[in-house]
């Protein structure tokens, strides 16, 4: 197992929006750079690359809030599921990678 196996996503991203949108206060966190979230995202994410994950408690104050967590392919999602975890967001989930998404793109 490589390092970053850890952090790589089996998730189905279809199944975690729908799981996001039916879930009350629940935030959709694009973790991908701002280039490649205009490229393309899911209607109602928020973006917040990796690189600046710690400031998430700058978007999302309430660690209690439910967090569905997607990148390109689900590794960068877990790495900062990874993350949010250890810094007291306890309802992280990675739901993988925006490269499976069968839904709208807003562009």
């Amino acid at each position: 197992m490589a390092l970053f196996d850890f952090f790589r996503s089996t998730a189905d991203i279809n199944a975690g929006v729908a799981e996001y949108k039916a879930t009350d206060g629940a935030v959709l966190l694009d973790v991908r750079t701002a280039e490649e979230y205009r490229d393309g995202h899911i209607e109602g994410s928020i973006n917040l690359p990796l690189d600046r994950i710690s400031f998430i408690k700058n978007a999302v104050k309430d660690k209690s809030t439910p967090l569905y967590v997607h990148c390109y392919s689900g590794s960068r999602s877990g790495q900062a599921v990874f993350y949010l975890k250890q810094i007291g967001y306890q309802n992280a989930t990675n739901i993988g990678g925006i490269s499976s998404y069968r839904g709208k793109v807003v562009r």
